[in-house]
């Protein structure tokens, strides 16, 4: 896996993440919660700015699906975010670009018609230690046990990439 997405942090520079998934309503809401959270527990928060989007535009404005808020808060932890569509400016805008499955990482590279951007946008679970088939299941049509296991899968993943960045705070 490449790595030039990585460079000093500092608080001068903060490093500019946002999670990505279809409609901003389930995972990458709890992606971002679940960062923002690890990083407030370390005392970084100014280390770091913390965004999510969707490729779709569904439900901008909205806030993130009660059963990933209940799920989140279950274990203490709090979605702040309001769902907007990943733009072009975004590829430019941040370090980082984390797609939460294929279709989204394809909806993303879509917009990097020139290929500018690749070496920052990578899947989620790349981080995962448990990759599994590489991908963040949907829940939004399963039961409360599909949005468990997304937390999960998501904990993990976060606290990887968080160990990973971690070592680049100056």
């Amino acid at each position: 896996m490449s790595n030039s997405y990585l460079r000093p942090i500092s608080k001068e520079d903060p490093y500019k993440l946002v999670f990505v998934c279809l409609g901003n309503i389930c995972r990458s809401p709890t992606a971002e919660g679940l960062f923002i959270h690890k990083v407030n527990q370390k005392g970084l928060d100014n280390y770091f700015y913390i965004d999510s989007a969707g490729t779709a535009a569904y439900h901008v404005g909205e806030s993130a699906n009660s059963k990933s808020q209940a799920t989140a808060n279950k274990h203490g932890v709090h979605l702040p975010s309001k769902a907007r569509k990943f733009e072009y400016a975004d590829l430019e805008e941040f370090d980082l670009i984390l797609a939460m499955d294929s279709e989204n990482l394809s909806n993303i590279k879509e917009l990097d018609r020139k290929n500018k951007f690749s070496e920052k946008i990578k899947m989620m679970r790349e981080f995962d230690p448990e990759p599994g088939n590489g991908e963040v299941p949907d829940p939004y049509y399963g039961g409360q046990e599909g949005f468990e296991n997304v937390f999960r899968v998501l904990d993990r993943s976060t606290q990887a990439l968080l160990n990973e960045l971690n070592s680049f705070i100056k």
